[in-house]
């Protein structure tokens, strides 16, 4: 009797072992092993290397888990028909059928998928040997079984992450400005020039030709520290002057001088030149305003440093600031125009 007690509590054990650490694998995210890894530690290294090609890790699990089931009932039921005679056969399968469901299938796969990552650092390295040791055997069978693995999947995607995000904040993971701003960040790839620029109805511009202490009444209405200097027409952008190098020189008494001798070099984007590329280009041009080309090579308006970081923040005003968002007054100023006519 206990020969067969101890030979149905190997079968259950080493079936449990098998399916907790099946579950705990594949329940551990990717990212959480990398974060494990970065920590050091000889386990965690060996988990990571096992959770980015599960392969042959899962395969030397599924042909353990087989042979504690197949052979393990086997030798019970030899010890059985022994101990017990042939007639208790049945009873016994059923028996032990019932216990290998909840003990070593049910409870187990629970319970590595709710210690995912203590039971991964656990078994990393003696897996690891277990795979070394089997390798002959899945190799074979990775050669007679179709190859369903092609091409490595991504660990994750945005629509993970703004899942992930919204759920952090309802569980106050994360503060909601902080859950605002990730989820804003991906619309820095989803927003365009076109979308966030001052169109060129909004532009405050001057003629480059003009003396400065002629427009020095346009200068001091603008709103922008930063105006276009365009030629006979506001589609031949000649360059980009400071509000304030503009009052300076006024004091200096350049007033004299066109308004082209305080220009500097325009730089011109696309439309559709999406809102983190023209952060990349602020950065590496130290520049805060660039002109805006439509299809045809005039000016569609005129996106700013500010009008990018907008994206992230949300509108930023100051006390000068007359019109929060002048895309959508000038949007206004079309449809009244629209209804007027």
């Amino acid at each position: 009797m206990i020969e067969l007690g101890l030979a149905a509590l190997g079968v259950l054990v080493s079936s449990a072992l098998c399916s907790g650490s099946e579950a705990a694998l594949f329940s551990l995210p990717l990212v959480k092993a990398r974060q494990l890894a970065e920590k050091g530690g000889k386990n965690a290294k060996a988990l990571l290397a096992i959770r980015e090609d599960m392969r042959r890790p899962i395969a030397t699990i599924v042909v353990l888990n087989n042979v504690a089931n197949i052979v393990g009932s086997i030798a019970v039921g030899n010890v059985a028909s022994h101990v017990l005679g042939e007639q208790w056969l049945g009873v016994v399968s059923g028996v032990l059928t019932f216990l290998v469901i909840v003990l070593s299938e049910i409870l187990p796969k629970t319970f590595g998928e709710r210690h995912a990552a203590k039971i991964g650092l656990k078994i990393a390295r003696p897996l690891t040997v277990l795979v070394m040791i089997l390798s002959p055997m899945v190799w074979f069978i990775e050669r007679i079984t179709p190859d369903s693995t092609s091409g490595r999947r991504p660990t994750t995607d945005e629509a993970e992450i703004r899942m992930l995000t919204r759920i952090a904040r309802q569980e106050g993971v994360i503060e909601g400005d902080e859950s605002e701003m990730i989820l804003r960040v991906f619309a820095m790839n989803d927003r365009t020039a076109r979308d966030i620029m001052t169109p060129r109805v909004n532009i405050t511009w001057l003629d480059a030709d003009e003396p400065l202490e002629e427009c020095i009444a346009d200068v001091l209405a603008s709103q922008h520290s930063r105006m276009v200097v365009v030629g006979e027409t506001i589609d031949e952008v000649m360059g980009i002057v400071l509000r304030a190098e503009l009052l300076r020189a006024l004091v200096e008494g350049k007033g004299a001088q066109p308004v082209r001798d305080f220009a500097r070099p325009p730089r011109f984007v696309r439309q559709d030149a999406r809102a983190d590329r023209l952060l990349q280009v602020f950065q590496r041009t130290h520049e805060h305003l660039m002109v805006v080309a439509d299809d045809f090579g005039g000016v569609a308006g005129v996106v700013s440093l500010e009008d990018v970081l907008e994206v992230l923040t949300g509108e930023i005003v100051d006390e000068t600031d007359t019109v929060v968002d002048l895309a959508e007054d000038a949007r206004r100023n079309h449809d009244r125009f629209l209804e007027q006519a």
